[in-house]
């Protein structure tokens, strides 16, 4: 009976172990996608990142980590960043939405 044990711990390990992985894959695209809108946006307006983040109060550093797909921001973040590129919220949503598809699950 030890054995069926321990045979189920480890396929219940390796399950795991694969949404673990399935869920960090799943994140990096959402971040490199919302960093490619980002970027364009911001190079549409014509403004550097030390310009545009000076504009709404957010370090050079973040909004760098941002566009580079390095960093998860908080909406209110996100928010913020539209504002600097004079564009609704939403519309960074909805084409995170449009390029990674309306069927797109983090967590599943």
């Amino acid at each position: 009976m030890s054995i069926i044990y321990l045979f189920s711990i480890e396929n219940m390990c390796s399950y795991i172990r694969t949404i673990i992985i399935n869920m960090q894959d799943k994140k990096l695209k959402f971040r490199k996608k919302l960093a490619s809108i980002i970027h364009r946006h911001r190079i549409t307006t014509g403004k550097s990142i030390s310009k545009i983040s000076h504009e709404i109060d957010l370090t050079k550093s973040v909004w760098s980590e941002i566009e580079a797909g390095n960093r998860d921001p908080q909406l209110s973040t996100i928010w913020r960043m539209a504002e600097g590129l004079n564009i609704p919220p939403s519309q960074i949503i909805l084409e995170i939405e449009k390029e990674i598809g309306s069927d797109f699950f983090i967590e599943s």
